[in-house]
């Protein structure tokens, strides 16, 4: 398997942190979120890793390099827009070719790390795997509603009025089938190619798409707020020694 990690954002949201800095390099517990999500990613097995960026490319490079430090390989795919989650993958399939492949948003902090799920997923026939968590407000994500028996009905971005507490956490895992995915949609109303619409024609299709619940925390780090929540949450996981 391959690893794609979108790190492609300007952070408006965190100014003045992301004036000079990029959101993704912003310090959790001392280290950058984008470091944790390289070590989640690697320490599920996975070595071949490439990063979307975009207009903060040049000091993402200069602090992530070629991935020594982890073990790792990285590969920077530059993204000629900020066009969607969907349009991100459409721009990396040189990259990621017909291998299976975990996509992390690079602002993502979640509890325990993603290697059972990686090894869940390498080992099963699904298309595609997506990670849900229950939040309190889903209008701000997209939302997934499922069935009596724990299978995904339909995804709604941005939902006015969301059909389920569920939001779509930003893990995905996918097969070659999101290659056909993300040529057959069209730009939603935003303009963008969204990583639902994506996700819902492979539904629609009759692929096989695994919902898995997380019950543990998740932050998205894109405010300030959410930023100390997850300090304080990995702070807690740490191990005092002297």
């Amino acid at each position: 398997m391959k690893g794609l990690i979108l790190s492609g954002g300007k952070g408006t949201r965190l100014l003045p942190l992301t004036y000079r800095r990029a959101k993704q390099l912003i310090p959790v517990a001392n280290e950058p979120v984008l470091f944790r999500v390289i070590r989640a990613i690697r320490d599920a097995g996975i070595t071949d890793i490439g990063i979307v960026v975009g207009d903060t490319a040049p000091e993402i490079m200069e602090a992530v390099n070629g991935g020594e430090r982890w073990g790792v390989n990285i590969t920077y795919i530059e993204q000629s827009a900020p066009a969607g989650l969907a349009h991100a993958v459409k721009e990396s399939l040189p990259f990621i070719g017909d291998d299976r492949f975990v996509m992390f948003l690079g602002d993502n902090v979640i509890q325990g790390g993603i290697s059972p799920l990686i090894a869940q997923f390498a080992q099963s026939k699904w298309n595609s795997q997506i990670v849900l968590t229950a939040v309190d407000d889903p209008r701000q994500f997209g939302v997934a509603e499922l069935d009596g028996g724990g299978a995904i009905k339909r995804l709604v971005e941005k939902p006015k009025e969301p059909p389920s507490n569920l939001a779509l956490v930003g893990i995905y895992m996918f097969d070659h089938h999101i290659r056909e995915a993300v040529h057959a949609i069209k730009p939603s109303s935003r303009g963008e190619l969204e990583i639902t619409d994506a996700i819902q024609w492979l539904i629609d299709q009759g692929h096989a798409v695994h919902p898995y619940v997380h019950r543990g925390w998740w932050i998205d780090t894109g405010k300030m707020a959410d930023m100390l929540t997850a300090n304080a949450h990995v702070l807690e996981e740490l191990t005092p020694r002297i």
